[in-house]
């Protein structure tokens, strides 16, 4: 039991720690990183009674549909919805965030600090948990969390500091991580095997999409 509960924390405090060090011109402040992991936190609460509420309209169309309503309704928009928000009240008026990459910085640690309690419930549910659970989840899940972060970060900081182009780069931050999760979400629900086929793929570009928007936010910081 103890070793399960460090492999379903770990993945969390480690995709924390590459956040925080590839932040390497000007680190945030400890107080204000934590608060976005502890909002993170707090947020899985109404995120759940969201999707509980949500799923009281999912249309009966086979499984299929089922997967893609349950993606992209019940767990990308109410998830992206809530991380948003938490977000934008975090630091939109922070002085803190005076440069670009801060953006996906405070993205990261909030969606990662939802992922944190989600990796838990995951791992200890009686049905779905357990030792291959936390394993998968750590190697895939968890670092996906963050993935979505780096991509409504890196929209969020273009609307701060590109205000002549703000409405769009709000709308991307997040259209973006909703349209990535859902399809995450949907080729793994969708019960398809030879979807799957496409599921690496499909997960290599977006993290490679994901590192180049870290590495273009990281070259544009003043502090260099």
């Amino acid at each position: 039991m103890e070793k399960l509960g460090v492999l379903a924390v770990a993945p969390t405090l480690v995709c924390l720690f590459y956040m925080y060090i590839r932040d390497k011109y000007e680190k945030e402040p400890w107080r204000l990183l934590a608060t976005g992991v502890v909002i993170g936190i707090i947020i899985t609460f109404p995120i759940m009674q969201g999707q509980g509420f949500v799923a009281r309209f999912m249309p009966i169309t086979g499984q299929l549909g089922e997967a893609v309503f349950t993606s992209f309704a019940i767990a990308s928009l109410v998830e992206e919805g809530f991380k948003f928000i938490a977000l934008y009240f975090l630091v939109w008026y922070s002085r803190n965030f005076n440069e670009k990459v801060d953006g996906i910085v405070y993205a990261v640690f909030i969606s990662l600090g939802f992922a944190g309690v989600e990796n838990v419930l995951y791992v200890f549910n009686p049905q779905l948990g357990g030792l291959s659970t936390a394993l998968m989840r750590a190697i895939i899940s968890v670092p996906a969390h963050g993935l979505f972060g780096i991509m409504m970060g890196y929209y969020f900081a273009m609307a701060k500091f590109e205000p002549q182009n703000k409405g769009r780069h709000i709308f991307m931050a997040f259209f973006v991580p909703w349209a990535v999760h859902g399809i995450y979400n949907t080729i793994l629900l969708s019960g398809y095997t030879y979807y799957l086929v496409v599921f690496i793929p499909f997960l290599l570009i977006a993290w490679r999409n994901g590192m180049k928007k870290i590495k273009m936010h990281l070259a544009a910081s003043p502090f260099k």
